[in-house]
């Protein structure tokens, strides 16, 4: 099955084939072409160009929209049960999310809501987040556990991402994050004894994550914990992520790196350290504006880490304390508005750099031929510039994965 877009003003986010990732200046560049034409064949994009357009079994009129890669979201949480807008308001009284927390609160109210909720209630839930992220025009979702916080929820939690990742078109990938927290009634030591030693063996002999994480910050785990967690995850076979670096410098991008993780998240706090730790690694540096945004945190320095040399990837942190929104074309735009970055910069960061966070950049992230079919097109009128600029002025046509309409 040949199908033809055809109409497309402009064409962009075009990258080389075998380019994962971009960094240093290669994050303000990116292939365009106007007046051009696309060619999907068997979910996957065959041939793309301008002038003559080839023979296909369907031709689809782009109307004069933008056609783009779709969204890739390297981080978020959004298998949870119910709603956490107690806190909402609680953050509006004045309180922190370490109060919260230190309240029994956050990650731990999580943790009691899922464990009542049924599997397939669970299950419901978070489908309809993940489709409502597809209409919203990404394609590629990593999706955490980490709200069980117990060895029967946390698998839980990742039987239903393995429900949705065989359910949707999305590329879905995902992540043990035992340590989350310290789970009620246990000491950090114990707790960290439950991870290593029940969970992570449980998880690999089911085949139900593709990374471990460790939240790897000011009262939560140390060096030391995230260190012994990564190298027992990595002998089962898990390639480590890491949460660090949004309550204070904790040293989880050091030791993030040590372990080869993938990506290194959220950076809301950062030294020369950092930056100087990542040159010459394989580790994407992740930060999440929308938690910035939500908390009033620090937003991430990412100019710096692109002069550097470095690259940067941008995702939502999707959840229900702190981030409560996969809209990655909102992400973008605070990429541009509160961190600096062109709209090519936050392109490559949503796109292609995402993608890489999350391990996939070999299938999706960019328009290059071989890859999947996931893309937006835009309403008429759009340019690169305009969709961070109008924020929230609706601008998707219709997003295709794997080369058909998302439902």
């Amino acid at each position: 099955m040949r199908k033809l877009l055809t109409g497309i003003s402009e064409l962009t986010g075009i990258v080389p084939e075998g380019v994962l990732r971009k960094q240093g200046a290669d994050m303000g560049r990116t292939g365009t072409l106007q007046d051009a034409w696309l060619l999907i064949e068997d979910g996957r994009i065959a041939d793309f160009g301008t002038g003559p357009e080839p023979a296909a079994d369907e031709i689809l009129s782009c109307d004069g929209g933008m056609v783009l890669p779709a969204f890739c979201d390297s981080h978020t949480h959004i298998v949870y049960a119910g709603s956490r807008d107690g806190e909402f308001l609680d953050k509006i009284k004045g309180l922190s999310y370490e109060e919260i927390a230190a309240r029994g609160g956050g990650i731990l109210n999580s943790a009691d809501l899922l464990h009542e909720t049924p599997e397939d209630e669970l299950y419901a839930q978070s489908l309809e987040r993940v489709r409502g992220m597809m209409a919203m025009g990404t394609g590629a979702i990593e999706i955490k556990s980490g709200y069980g916080l117990r060895t029967e929820d946390e698998l839980k939690m990742l039987r239903v991402i393995r429900r949705i990742r065989q359910e949707v078109p999305a590329v879905v990938r995902a992540t043990f994050l035992g340590a989350h927290a310290v789970g009620r009634g246990y000491t950090k030591e114990a707790y960290v004894d439950l991870v290593c030693r029940e969970m992570l063996p449980k998880v690999a002999a089911e085949g139900l994550a593709d990374f471990v994480d460790v939240f790897c910050d000011e009262g939560f785990f140390t060096v030391e914990d995230t260190a012994r967690i990564l190298e027992e995850g990595r002998r089962l076979g898990l390639r480590p992520k890491i949460h660090a670096n949004e309550l204070a410098v904790s040293g989880g991008v050091q030791v993030g790196v040590r372990y080869d993780a993938l990506s290194v998240d959220h950076l809301e706090r950062t030294t020369d350290a950092e930056i100087e730790a990542l040159r010459g690694s394989g580790t994407m540096p992740t930060m999440l504006p929308g938690s910035s945004f939500f908390l009033g945190l620090p937003y991430g320095r990412a100019k710096d880490y692109i002069q550097a040399g470095l690259g940067i990837a941008l995702a939502s942190d999707y959840n229900p304390g702190s981030s409560p929104s996969g809209d990655m074309r909102f992400v973008m735009a605070l990429g541009c508005i509160r961190m600096r970055l062109t709209p090519v910069q936050a392109l490559n960061a949503c796109t292609l750099n995402s993608a890489y966070a999350m391990g996939v950049s070999d299938v999706c992230g960019s328009v290059t031929r071989g890859k999947l079919a996931n893309l937006i097109i835009t309403r008429p009128g759009f340019t690169l510039t305009k969709i961070p600029y109008l924020h929230h002025t609706p601008f998707i046509r219709t997003v295709l994965l794997r080369g058909e309409e998302a439902e």
